[in-house]
């Protein structure tokens, strides 16, 4: 009753996507430059994203003021709505009941801090789901990942290094950085000053380490810098500068809750495979990819955890088990339709997608379709596609910077300046009869037109550009 219809949504999509026009003109300030209407700019973007997850998708990744988080403590009466109902369905007794060897660094607050920073998670529903249910299941999900990523793994009967006999899944959050890693040691350094768009927007810091750290073990300079970006307000150098932060804060549970809530085309956000938000296309069906804790697997792992061939191996086979016992001491239902498993799954980044018309994308890159009506053919546009770029679909304001090349990704791109609105061109009277030069006329060799006073000459096809660029223009002088 309560799911989104994807392909039905995506017919209409198609549709607005090409009802939209553009009409770039040549930028006064810029030689060579155009400009672009924010307005058109922006009935662009709605064309393409007007399929109602992307709303979904934006309002999970919603976060709160970091001041508003640092005041969350247990128990008090201002606390955010979500972080309430985390604490009725999971008081601290039971964070206890499953942290009894988890780091000093990971704490109750912590957990409810990280959890108040997105007001998505444990939030509420308007269309009859439960959300007491969904909050609980949520957490024991992420228990279960917890337990494989930064558990112990003692055996309940290793009583000399488990003298509680507690349960592999009672063991999560041991480790707050990699295992063989610590504080003041540079490394993870791959890509680090490359001269590409990753180090334009994510800049790496000299002597910094980008290991693993936190409940999901935050690796590498650009997840540390797209994770900076959603808890700082745009700012991705804070974390680049202070990778620390993730170990030694509450951040080292919000960039696991961030994880939780950030699909990764064509992957879906966890949040939304457990509350049934997403809906499998067919080619996700066709690859056995469904509900259940299973496709969490493949979300998080798939290439390494999933299909066959790892049907039995460690890692899986540890997640399935913690998760099975969560479930059955917190009596978590599991519906008929769910797999704990991802074995018989294809994993997402296998998935073959060419010419899908249900999948949706969540990044943006430049356009390269030929656009005859547009200056020298450019589109002045980006595109979704399903591979990661500079810009994310899920961001805002990243489509104009799209459109600008902002991080300099696009090679070849038309310089491109967006402003609210394009003044009227003042209509220049012929010179010597000629008529004034067309932008989105087609000239060819020994075609005249006038440009600001005098008159120039095509030396072979063009169109869109300005004859003062010279190039395909030449000044004509009369014989």
């Amino acid at each position: 009753m309560f799911k989104l219809k994807l392909i039905t949504s995506l017919v209409g999509y198609s549709i607005a996507a090409n009802s939209f026009a553009m009409n770039p003109q040549p930028d006064p300030e810029n030689s060579g430059g155009y400009l672009v209407s924010r307005v058109e700019l922006n009935a662009a973007q709605d064309a393409k994203t007007i399929n109602p997850m992307y709303d979904v998708w934006a309002k999970a990744l919603e976060t709160r003021s970091n001041n508003i988080v640092e005041a969350i403590i247990p128990g008090a009466l201002n606390n955010p709505k979500n972080v309430k109902r985390v604490e009725s369905v999971f008081p601290q007794s039971e964070w206890n009941f499953l942290t009894g060897m988890a780091a000093p660094e990971y704490t109750y607050t912590r957990f409810l801090r990280a959890i108040g920073k997105f007001p998505a998670f444990c939030g509420d529903y308007t269309d009859g789901r439960d959300a007491d249910a969904i909050c609980k299941k949520s957490i024991i999900t992420a228990f279960a990942h917890f337990s494989q990523e930064t558990g112990g793994h003692i055996a309940k009967t290793n009583t000399s290094d488990n003298p509680e006999g507690l349960e592999e899944w009672q063991q999560a959050l041991v480790h707050v950085r990699e295992m063989g890693w610590s504080e003041g040691q540079a490394g993870y350094i791959t890509g680090c000053g490359q001269n590409d768009w990753q180090n334009t927007r994510w800049p790496c810091a000299p002597g910094q380490g980008y290991f693993g750290r936190g409940a999901k073990q935050l690796s590498y300079h650009f997840n540390y810098g797209a994770f900076s970006e959603v808890m700082f307000n745009g700012d991705a150098t804070v974390l680049l500068n202070d990778p620390g932060r993730v170990a030694d804060s509450w951040l080292n549970l919000a960039s696991a809750i961030w994880f939780f809530l950030t699909p990764q085309a064509p992957k879906p956000a966890m949040l939304h495979v457990i509350d049934r938000t997403w809906t499998p296309s067919q080619r996700e069906t066709d690859a056995g990819i469904g509900y259940g804790f299973g496709t969490t697997i493949n979300v998080i792992n798939g290439g390494i955890e999933c299909g066959a061939q790892n049907r039995t191996k460690g890692q899986p086979v540890n997640r399935i088990r913690y998760w099975e016992g969560l479930a059955n001491h917190y009596l978590i239902p599991i519906e008929t339709d769910e797999e704990n498993t991802c074995w018989q799954q294809t994993p997402f980044g296998s998935l073959n997608l060419n010419g899908a018309t249900d999948v949706l994308y969540t990044n943006w890159d430049g356009n390269w379709k030929y656009y005859a009506d547009r200056p020298g053919g450019a589109s002045f546009e980006c595109e979704l596609v399903g591979f990661q770029t500079a810009y994310s679909a899920l961001v805002p304001g990243d489509y104009e910077k799209c459109v600008t090349n902002f991080y300099g990704s696009h090679a070849s791109w038309p310089k491109i300046r967006v402003v609210d609105e394009l003044d009227t061109p003042p209509t220049e009277p012929p010179v010597d009869g000629v008529a004034a030069w067309d932008e989105a006329k087609v000239y060819r060799g020994t075609d005249k037109a006038s440009y600001k006073g005098k008159v120039y000459q095509a030396k072979w096809y063009t169109k869109g550009n300005i004859p003062t660029d010279g190039s395909p223009w030449e000044l004509y002088i009369a014989p």
